[in-house]
């Protein structure tokens, strides 16, 4: 798991953020500062990229975008400002259908769409805290891949937040309900998994 970074006893905002420069890749939760973990391993970066392949095909002409990180997606709380806002994540694959969230740094708000491919270094950060806070934010739909297991975890929000979790084999298609007439079909993705060992 990768431990929280710069912690001199204060919380981070996107102002600290943006003055790290070139001093690696980091995600603000909750003013907590993460370091992104080196380079994942080439399957991750393959699935990821076939999800997101599949994406920018089907939304050729739609309204709604799809994005690969890294692009940081700032998610203030209430009505913070950028510079106070405290978190600040880089989503493997995202979709946002509102274009006013778009803007030259990336996006401020919540996607509509988030796919995070697990990885053992971020796993409990994508399975706990950054569930709860694509959640708070108001993120209509969280895939969580899991490619050693060969299945998705996939949180789907209702008025009272994210309904109990489907956990789905990754076989056949799944429509993203969130991005209207959109679905994921598995067998080109589970291609570059190989054999799955029992």
């Amino acid at each position: 798991m990768v431990s929280p970074v710069r912690t001199q006893d204060r919380l981070f905002t996107y102002r600290d953020y943006l003055g790290w420069g070139d001093d690696g890749r980091y995600e603000l939760i909750n003013g907590v500062a993460y370091s992104m973990a080196p380079a994942p391993l080439i399957e991750h970066q393959e699935l990821t990229g076939r999800i997101y392949g599949q994406l920018v095909t089907q939304l050729e002409g739609h309204p709604c975008r799809p994005f690969i990180a890294p692009v940081d997606v700032r998610l203030p709380k209430a009505q913070q400002s950028d510079d106070e806002a405290d978190t600040v994540v880089q989503p493997d694959v995202f979709v946002v259908c509102d274009r006013e969230k778009i803007d030259a740094r990336g996006v401020r708000g919540a996607p509509d769409f988030v796919v995070e491919v697990l990885s053992p270094a971020t796993a409990a950060r994508d399975q706990i805290e950054k569930k709860k806070i694509y959640e708070r934010a108001g993120v209509r739909e969280y895939w969580l891949v899991h490619p050693t297991d060969r299945l998705a975890t996939i949180y789907r929000g209702s008025d009272a937040g994210y309904a109990a979790p489907e956990i789905i084999e990754l076989v056949g298609e799944t429509p993203i309900l969130a991005v209207s007439g959109v679905r994921i079909s598995w067998e080109p993705i589970t291609r570059v998994l190989g054999p799955l060992v029992e």
